[in-house]
């Protein structure tokens, strides 16, 4: 009898240690996936998506421990948004996250269930995200940054930097989806405050080339360079050297962009904006709808300065604008 026991124990012991490993492969299959659409690459996104962990954290989610995340970047290639929006609705994620206009366009025409947390310039009433900003009333919610705000500031700044400018450059990229809405924004913030400005297209490396060369040749006196996954991200820094070169004053939205050489920048924290987006995806993953969380605008807003660049210009930085830079490099 006791054998039999024995026997009976180590068949039973068999039959817990098979049903082991499915155990844990439910728990794991149990586990929700984040689907992350950046515009860029990890390396560049490095502390943005540190913010973004934290506004997880901050709502009870550690990845790898009660949450996984898909990354997909399209290396500063808007049209690869779509395919990389259809591999996330196939692995069947909880909730997706885009980074930019672009990405939080291909999300929404892929889906209307799965919730969707974006960060986008430009209004996303207009854009036909959301219903309003307090009641989202679909799968849509996040943060928005009212673009044509910030780019009148940023004009006013820059002419504040270089008063002599007559002409602005507005550099764009023609294969954004929302470009007639960048354009109807630089022109409308141009004329409120009284600036000349001419717009310059650039979606490849020699257009871009191209375009500070008719900068130069026209002697407009400072240069624009409007955000954008593939001017801001993937060609920066070809943007730094040729506005270098040709000795170009040129303003940013990005302060990564200003602290690997460019000249000034203004835009939204983006620890505050990404802090955001992860604080919503966790929100989502408890159980909260897209649909009753309010859209956020940033309140807090940051002017760099890189006084290294202004000088190699022959610039004299105003003592208005050092008043109020909230970060200063020399």
């Amino acid at each position: 009898m006791r054998l039999c026991l024995r026997r009976r124990e180590f068949i039973a012991g068999l039959g817990g240690a098979a049903a082991w490993p499915l155990a844990v492969g439910a728990q794991q299959q149990a586990m929700p996936f984040i689907g992350y659409l950046g515009a860029s690459s990890a390396g560049s996104s490095r502390v943005e998506l540190e913010d973004f962990r934290q506004g997880l954290a901050n709502e009870g989610f550690v990845e790898g421990r009660n949450v996984a995340i898909e990354y997909r970047w399209t290396e500063g290639r808007n049209d690869r948004f779509p395919v990389l929006v259809k591999e996330l609705v196939a692995r069947h994620v909880a909730v997706m996250v885009a980074n930019t206009n672009a990405g939080g366009i291909a999300a929404k025409a892929a889906t209307s269930t799965i919730p969707i947390v974006f960060q986008m310039g430009g209004d996303p009433v207009k854009f036909g995200f959301v219903s309003s900003l307090n009641r989202p009333g679909g799968n849509l919610t996040g943060v928005a940054n009212l673009t044509d705000v910030l780019i009148k500031k940023r004009l006013e700044l820059l002419h504040e930097l270089v008063p002599n400018a007559t002409v602005i450059a507005v550099l764009l990229n023609p294969n954004n989806p929302d470009i007639d809405t960048r354009v109807r924004d630089v022109q409308a913030a141009a004329q409120t405050i009284g600036q000349q400005i001419h717009i310059l297209m650039a979606s490849t490396p020699g257009e871009i080339d191209t375009a500070f060369s008719t900068l130069s040749e026209r002697g407009f006196g400072a240069l624009l360079v409007h955000s954008d996954a593939f001017l801001s991200e993937q060609r920066r820094q070809q943007i730094i050297t040729l506005a270098a070169h040709h000795r170009v004053p040129a303003g940013f939205e990005l302060r990564s962009i200003v602290e690997a050489g460019g000249l000034m920048s203004y835009g939204a924290n983006r620890t505050e904006v990404y802090r955001q987006l992860g604080v919503y995806a966790g929100r989502i993953l408890k159980g909260e709808k897209p649909a009753d969380l309010p859209v956020v605008q940033p309140t807090r807003f940051e002017l760099v300065l890189n006084l290294i660049v202004a000088k190699a210009l022959g610039l004299k930085v105003p003592t208005t604008l050092l008043a109020i830079a909230d970060e200063i490099i020399e």
